[in-house]
């Protein structure tokens, strides 16, 4: 059978182009390597709950357009993201915000006593430019939150020491003088209810899938099937890594069903401290407000990436983003070849910003005469 799309991944990003292609009348093969679809936002159900099983998908946006979008494939509920940071024996508010300031500092009660307290903190240590994370983090909250928040947290995430590390990692980094505890600032925010793989199942209704195929051990036989590609995967595996490997952070997760009903109360709790070897547990039914009698968590533990393992946070420093733009060029000579999502961009993006993205791409596509 002859197809006008080949589709490169079932992730969001080639979820939504088979959707919007598809409702303009083309037809469209989407291949997955895996042996389910979804790619990286795959929630599985587990005594009731649904588990993510590529770490926490919580969905936000501001874009009132993509927002309508995603609720057209799932109701959302109304949950929050509010982390708890752990450091040895005591617990903290993030983002840093007036009740991490008030527990820290017991002298600190007002808005104006925490941004004192932290311009004290940054002292002699201010750069006026900072040249790595670790004087920009200094910079933004002061060396006691550095310290005991950030530090190990990040140089347990990255696998490099806060001070090899580039600025601009942290420059988002939330920082709210009011008892906020809300991580997102955007208008919108929730968790599918049923969870994500309901949202791809209905993006996919129209097209043909294949899972558990290869697109590059199947390359030839599936470009033969289809005029046009969308390639949703790595870019430097595109190209066979012929101009080297792009580095990425990997994630190893351990997940466990307890026989309890919870186990910290909370969807994310951060394990800031460097002698724990994770960065943080998730308890999944936190997303969803289950009640049950059983919980299921999962510990996130970063460790290094090499080709073949599954990447998930691209090194983007300047070594990193030279080889990219290579990459690129090279990208924007292949003929009927359309490169997009995380892996093909070399970018961590939000899911409304791949959403977007690829409603943006559909919107180039004419429909079907």
């Amino acid at each position: 059978m002859k197809y006008d799309f080949l589709i490169v991944g079932s992730g969001l990003y080639g979820a939504v182009c088979a959707r919007e292609l598809t409702d303009k009348g083309y037809k469209c093969l989407v291949v997955e390597k895996r042996g389910h679809i979804g790619g990286n936002v795959y929630t599985e159900r587990t005594e009731g709950i649904n588990v993510h099983r590529y770490g926490a998908h919580i969905f936000h946006t501001s874009d009132k357009e993509v927002w309508e979008y995603v609720n057209r494939f799932a109701e959302f509920n109304n949950f929050i993201n509010c982390p708890i940071a752990r450091y040895k024996d005591e617990c903290y508010n993030l983002p840093f915000n007036m009740n991490t300031f008030t527990k820290l500092w017991k002298d600190v009660f007002t808005p104006a006593e925490a941004r004192a307290r932290i311009e004290e903190e940054r002292g002699e240590s201010y750069v006026e430019n900072p040249s790595n994370l670790e004087e920009q983090a200094i910079n933004l909250v002061g060396r006691t939150i550095y310290e005991k928040l950030v530090k190990g947290y990040t140089e347990k995430q990255w696998g490099r020491p806060c001070s090899a590390l580039p600025a601009f990692i942290i420059k988002r980094l939330p920082v709210r003088f009011t008892f906020d505890n809300n991580y997102f600032s955007d208008r919108y925010q929730g968790i599918p209810i049923g969870g994500y793989t309901g949202i791809i199942e209905k993006l996919l209704e129209g097209s043909d899938i294949r899972t558990n195929c290869d697109f590059t051990e199947n390359r030839e036989n599936l470009s033969a099937l289809a005029e046009r590609i969308i390639y949703t995967g790595a870019i430097d595996k595109y190209f066979g890594y012929k101009l080297g490997a792009l580095e990425w952070r990997a994630v190893r997760f351990e997940t466990e069903t307890l026989d309890i009903p919870d186990f910290q109360g909370n969807a994310a709790v951060n394990y800031t401290s460097a002698d724990v070897p994770f960065t943080r547990i998730i308890e999944h039914k936190h997303f969803e407000f289950v009640q049950s009698e059983k919980t299921v968590i999962s510990r996130e533990y970063p460790s290094e990436w090499r080709v073949g393992d599954e990447p998930y946070y691209p090194v983007n420093d300047v070594r990193n983003e030279k080889l990219y733009s290579a990459y690129a060029s090279l990208a924007a000579k292949e003929k009927n070849v359309h490169f997009g999502g995380r892996l093909a961009t070399y970018k961590y993006n939000d899911m409304d910003d791949t959403v977007a993205a690829a409603l943006e791409f559909s919107k180039t596509v004419p429909k079907k005469n």
